[in-house]
């Protein structure tokens, strides 16, 4: 009897082609979008590794020569220069605790000739958005404490016109360029000290979200969607596999 039986379930495993090759295909598909998030959480954990690393370097100079600036990223920076305050603006939409202001932008002319954008800090807005907050930079040969930082090129804005004034909506080297006549480096330095005693700015700098759980959490979840299909597939086929039982 156990023998018919078992032979009676062969006979009856017998997987429709068309389901099989979905199952297959979406088992594949699933598998490869968990490798894909598994690639990305490794680069982003190399990236939170160069962070941790660059955020605990001794401050140093802006290199003379360089061209690949991502590997100086987070860098803790000494740079002496001067302030041109005429040329500073205002980061429009930045928010401090709850509170709407500007990130405080002002152009420092280095002792080695080089043009570095300078973001001092966060300042609330005053009463009215016609005023623009005094935020005066100091004058004469200062050295500014500050981290290095490469503003994203990826910004949204509802016009496509060139920043008028000193209130800007985001911050871009090439455009400030343009529109100041002066030749600035593609970074910025996030200042991180006061050069001043009596300096109101606000300098909350936090690390970068990298998403390294979001995607752990991600590449969990289609490896757990492969082994649901898999499971699945071969739970119905192999119910109807099942051989009846004798009445």
């Amino acid at each position: 009897m156990d023998s018919l039986n078992n032979s009676a379930a062969v006979r009856r495993f017998r997987p429709r082609l068309l389901p099989a090759v979905a199952t297959v295909a979406g088992i594949a598909l699933f598998v490869a979008a968990g490798q894909w998030q598994h690639r990305r959480m490794v680069e982003k954990e190399a990236l939170r590794s160069q962070f941790d690393a660059a955020s605990a370097a001794a401050p140093a100079a802006l290199p003379p020569d360089a061209t690949d600036w991502t590997a100086w990223r987070y860098r803790p920076l000494n740079i002496s220069g001067s302030f041109d305050a005429a040329r500073q603006i205002f980061i429009d939409n930045k928010v401090e605790d709850g509170h709407a202001g500007y990130h405080v932008v002002t152009p420092l002319l280095m002792n080695d000739g080089r043009v570095v954008l300078v973001d001092r800090g966060w300042i609330a807005v005053g009463e009215t958005r016609t005023r623009i907050p005094a935020a005066t930079p100091p004058v004469g040969a200062v050295t500014v404490r500050g981290r290095l930082n490469i503003p994203t090129p990826n910004y949204i804005e509802l016009t496509h016109d060139a920043p008028a004034g000193a209130v800007w909506q985001n911050l871009d080297p090439a455009r400030f360029s343009a529109a100041s006549g002066l030749s600035v480096l593609p970074i910025v330095v996030e200042q991180t000290a006061p050069i001043e005693a009596d300096d109101k700015l606000v300098r909350n700098w936090p690390a970068p979200d990298f998403g390294i759980e979001r995607h752990r959490i991600y590449m969990v979840q289609w490896y757990l969607f492969a082994a649901t299909a898999a499971g699945l597939w071969l739970f119905f086929n192999l119910r109807r596999a099942r051989p009846e039982q004798p009445q």
